[in-house]
């Protein structure tokens, strides 16, 4: 009989080091791939002339809602929804571009709106989170370092590090039904208004689904790292 120990222990060894660059790979492609996406569609112009911001200002009218402002915000893809001032946050390119692209994302961060003033709850969930994981990722990567450099004489500080990053992957993972109902808000305004019709309509539906991987792989991604600090705790528990 042949006993394979040391061959099983090199693969478990190896194997979270294996799933962290298959994610990052993975999450690489999921960027060039979106981006290539907002390139292409923000060449297909609205046939109607309406920028992100008239986009914005008309979907927040039309749900009734007329205490949230659309303003501008520098770079580029940093649009978001702020529920603390409340202020829908175009970046240049789509505040002012009138190109389907521009719609989409305009229409999407509105969406954010619409799911504050509904009070929908995985949006709530994640506001709630939001305290602790800016409080943690401020000191996340030191107190994982330190746990790792000091493994072996004070576990406890790994053990806390990874408690702290699983409360960021569990922010991560409730992120993804909220962009996803966003985006879905999103496309079916878009459409029953007219906005986007039957030329625009998959060109929309392709900019907010590129948009939905990078999401999607970010939470897996968070997952990966989260189980590879895992092994380095457990891995230390069975030497």
């Amino acid at each position: 009989m042949y006993d394979y120990p040391a061959a099983t222990t090199v693969g478990v060894n190896y194997l979270p080091y294996i799933l962290f660059g298959a994610v990052a790979l993975l999450s690489w492609l999921v960027q060039i791939n979106f981006q290539s996406k907002f390139r292409k569609y923000s060449q297909i112009l609205m046939s109607h002339g309406m920028t992100g911001r008239q986009v914005a200002e008309k979907m927040l009218r039309d749900n009734g809602i007329t205490d949230v402002q659309v303003i501008s915000t520098p770079g580029q893809l940093t649009d978001h929804y702020n529920p603390q001032n409340k202020t829908v946050n175009l970046s240049e390119a789509v505040y002012a571009s009138n190109s389907v692209a521009a719609a989409a994302v305009a229409a999407h961060e509105c969406g954010h709106a619409v799911q504050h003033a509904t009070a929908y709850g995985p949006l709530q969930m994640r506001s709630r989170l939001v305290p602790v994981v800016s409080i943690a990722s401020k000191w996340l990567q030191w107190i994982l370092l330190g746990g790792i450099v000091l493994l072996n004489i004070f576990p406890g500080l790994l053990l806390f590090g990874i408690i702290l990053f699983a409360m960021t992957t569990l922010f991560s993972i409730i992120t993804l039904p909220v962009e996803i109902n966003a985006s879905q808000r999103a496309i079916a305004w878009l459409s029953s208004t007219g906005v986007t019709n039957y030329e625009t309509d998959d060109a929309a539906k392709g900019a907010l689904k590129a948009a939905a991987y990078t999401y999607i792989i970010a939470a897996i991604g968070s997952l990966a790292t989260l189980f590879y600090y895992l092994m380095i705790f457990l891995g230390r528990s069975r030497d």
